[in-house]
C-alpha cells in the first residue's frame, strides 16, 4: 500500500479570504474543517500532492507556492491521478474522494500560467467529503484505501 505524510495544512476562514496555515485542523464528518469556509456537501476538504508543487517550480516559476492551489492538506508519498472513489486516511481521519478540484482564475491571479499547469493527471488535487472525524497535524501518516465504489 502506497503510504505518506501530512505535508501542510490551511484553513480558509471566508469565501475568496487568505488561506491561514495550521499544524492542526479538526475534521467533522460529513461537514468539513472546523472553522473553514467550505461546509457540508461534498466538497468539503481539498488535497494536492507536495510532489506536484516541487516539479511545477521548475516547470514553471520558482515562485510557485502550494498555498496559491488554495488546498486544504498537502500530502506526500501518495499519487492522487485516478482516485476518486478511493478513501484517503489522514491519521485518525477519513476523507471519501469525489472528484478532481478543477483549477480556476485564481491561480492565474497567483502566477501567471498556475491554472494550465494544474490541469493535466489531476495536479490540481482531489476534493471529498470528511466520512472519518478527528484531528489531523502534520506529520500524519497518510495512505490510499478502497472505498466503495471500487473495492
Amino acid at each position: 500500500m502506497e503510504t505518506g505524510r501530512v505535508e501542510a495544512l490551511w484553513i480558509k476562514r471566508m469565501a475568496r479570504g487568505p488561506m491561514d496555515p495550521a499544524e492542526v485542523v479538526r475534521l467533522v464528518e460529513d461537514a468539513g474543517i472546523e472553522g473553514n469556509a467550505d461546509q457540508g456537501g461534498w466538497r468539503q476538504v481539498t488535497v494536492i500532492e507536495r510532489e506536484v508543487f516541487d516539479r511545477l517550480k521548475d516547470e514553471l516559476d520558482p515562485s510557485v507556492e502550494p498555498s496559491m492551489r488554495r488546498a486544504n492538506v498537502m500530502v506526500s508519498g501518495v499519487h492522487l491521478d485516478g482516485t476518486r472513489g478511493k478513501i484517503l486516511r489522514l491519521g485518525d481521519t477519513r476523507i471519501h474522494l469525489r472528484g478532481e478540484t478543477v483549477p480556476c482564475e485564481r491561480m492565474d491571479e497567483a502566477v501567471e500560467g498556475l491554472r494550465d499547469a494544474l490541469k493535466p493527471e489531476t495536479r490540481g488535487g482531489m476534493y471529498g467529503r470528511v466520512i472519518a472525524g478527528g484531528e489531523l497535524r502534520i506529520g500524519d501518516e497518510v495512505a490510499l484505501e478502497d472505498g466503495p465504489e471500487n473495492g
